[in-house]
């Protein structure tokens, strides 16, 4: 899935979704018990254990707090079972992280989790301990293999959480892809590669062709050495619910020629985000075998610097036809996400989702672990922050607030692509995208980090996947809910 054109990394290329592997259907071959126990049933477990264990278990003070293990010695000095701590109550679906914790301390071998455990506790925690064991490694000269094997009754549904871990380490794997392997043309390839797998039709608009129907995404990706595309694909039966999904693909944002400190540079490769949510949303959909019929838009450009690199003054033609001022060229991902947005809205699907890493203020409002959400429809986003908080996925939802529209005006064109202050910018962001947006009924904006600042069990620092379960859950109740 990362093809590679540079042949100095071409020998490092990994393809990390195989940690969907590390779980398995249970059917009964040797594996070291885990057996999970809350505080509760410790006190059991050592009044029934022979002395030994007993005073083993005692000696390490293991006290079943969630996470803790003891690993318990046979008689010949070899690993007979290992104890996992719960703390006080069972872990419910919304906690996946607990096992990512264990798995990390954990050596190479087949596991196999003993206890009274919900089929959503189980299939959480395989997420939990499939991602546990992701890890970027395309670029290093030694390579970590320790491979641990989970096997999970059948109850705990082994595909669809392997399709969820493949999503989310698609994703992780697109946004820690430096530009130089991961620029416009390798997120089209990316996309053909999807498109091969799952019986996709793939469409893309490049260079001088945006002129006649993308204008905007040409100016914004127009300086750079790699063209600028729109790349399009559907699949699904044409019957079948409209579901479109949109993002941001900036391959590397210098910020133009307002261009960004090196501080802020830095982290810019990963300016893609968005595009790389709706790939690995795509994948989970299409993994899923929901009943849609699936659109995937993604504008990918690179915001460089050249002779000919659009101006701060400039005025912007757009798809939709509103003339656009551009008050700063480092607000370049509203720019090429209007273009995508308005060729969406035109073929009226029932639901329209776009995924941006699109401003910081959104960051200073909620972190990096919060994606902020935006939606014309307040019932579906209800939804997905449900489906959220369900799959520990969780987002937060901030107004379409028209009081700050005024804010995007300029007298000289149709619209300015920021406000004239600093505060909620965040907001205003979402009011300039929301004018491009007007025949499809639901429309959600998620403006998201794509990016772990700490390693935490089970999410390395690094390219993150935010939302995607969440608005895979919502989707999946939609259609439940529209049979």
């Amino acid at each position: 899935m990362l093809p590679c054109r540079q042949n100095s990394h071409k020998n490092n290329e990994r393809i990390t979704m195989d940690i969907a592997e590390r779980i398995a259907l249970d059917t009964g071959e040797d594996a070291i018990a885990l057996h999970t126990l809350t505080k509760t049933d410790l006190e059991g477990y050592l009044t029934d254990a022979e002395a030994l264990a007993e005073g083993w278990v005692r000696s390490c003070g293991f006290k079943a707090d969630r996470g803790d293990i003891c690993k318990l010695p046979a008689d010949d000095g070899s690993l007979s079972a290992i104890l996992v701590g719960l703390g006080d109550d069972i872990p419910s679906e919304e906690d996946p992280w607990w096992l990512a914790a264990v798995a990390s301390e954990l050596q190479e071998g087949t596991y196999r989790l003993e206890g009274d455990l919900p089929a959503g506790t189980i299939a959480s925690a395989a997420r939990g301990w499939c991602l546990a064991q992701y890890q970027f490694d395309r670029y290093l000269s030694e390579k970590n293999d320790k491979v641990r094997l989970l096997l999970l009754p059948k109850k705990a549904g082994l595909k669809a959480v392997q399709a969820e871990v493949k999503a989310v380490a698609l994703v992780r794997d697109l946004v820690n892809t430096p530009t130089e392997n991961m620029g416009p043309q390798d997120l089209e390839d990316q996309a053909k590669a999807l498109c091969d797998e799952f019986g996709a039709s793939l469409e893309v608009t490049s260079g001088a062709a945006l002129l006649s129907g993308f204008p905007a995404i040409h100016a914004v990706g127009r300086a750079a050495e790699q063209a600028p595309r729109l790349i399009d694909f559907s699949w699904g039966n044409e019957g079948d619910a409209k579901i479109t999904l949109v993002g941001k693909g900036v391959c590397f944002d210098t910020g133009g020629l307002d261009m960004k400190s090196s501080q802020f540079m830095r982290l810019m490769k990963k300016d893609m985000g968005g595009a790389a949510h709706v790939f690995g949303l795509a994948r989970l959909i299409m993994e899923r075998n929901l009943p849609v019929r699936l659109r995937v838009l993604v504008p990918a450009v690179e915001n460089a610097i050249s002779g000919n690199a659009f101006r701060p003054g400039d005025i912007l033609d757009t798809r939709k036809g509103l003339t656009v001022e551009v008050g700063n060229t480092d607000a370049e991902g509203r720019l090429v996400l209007c273009d995508a947005l308005a060729l969406a809205d035109e073929e009226e699907p029932d639901i329209i989702i776009d995924f941006a890493t699109l401003t910081g203020a959104a960051r200073v409002a909620l972190g990096p672990d919060l994606p902020v959400l935006f939606s014309s429809d307040d019932g579906f986003a209800s939804a997905i922050l449900e489906a959220g908080m369900q799959s520990a996925d969780p987002l937060w939802q901030l107004p379409l607030w028209q009081g700050y529209a005024e804010d995007l005006k300029s007298p000289i064109a149709d619209l300015c692509n920021i406000s004239e202050g600093s505060y909620a910018g965040a907001i205003t962001a979402a009011l300039y995208l929301e004018h491009f947006v007007e025949k499809c009924p639901t429309w959600v904006h998620i403006d998201t980090f794509a990016w772990n600042p700490k390693a935490r069990a089970g999410r390395p620092k690094g390219g993150a996947a935010l939302g995607i379960l969440a608005a895979f859950g919502a989707i999946d109740g939609y259609l439940a809910a529209n049979k």
